[in-house]
């Protein structure tokens, strides 16, 4: 388990994540000895795939018609 100051992590956070990634335990400690892990988490979002909402979308055929309340502006 490897320990770290705040202010070393500051100046190393890209090396602790990478070690954390590759399953060591990293501790971050504030000056009260209070301390945080880092640890990996698996995406949870999916890539989004085009066209996956294809079908579900309806629209009414006058869509792009001038609305009402915006008459005074089309004169």
């Amino acid at each position: 388990m490897e320990r770290y100051s705040v202010r070393d992590a500051q100046d190393h956070l890209q090396k602790l994540i990478d070690d954390a990634q590759h399953g060591k335990t990293v501790l971050i400690l504030d000056e009260n000895d209070q301390a945080v892990q880092l640890v990996p988490v698996e995406a949870t979002r999916q890539p989004r795939k085009a066209g996956s909402a294809r079908g579900q979308i309806k629209m009414t055929p006058d869509f792009d018609a001038p609305l009402p309340d915006f008459d005074e502006y089309s004169e």
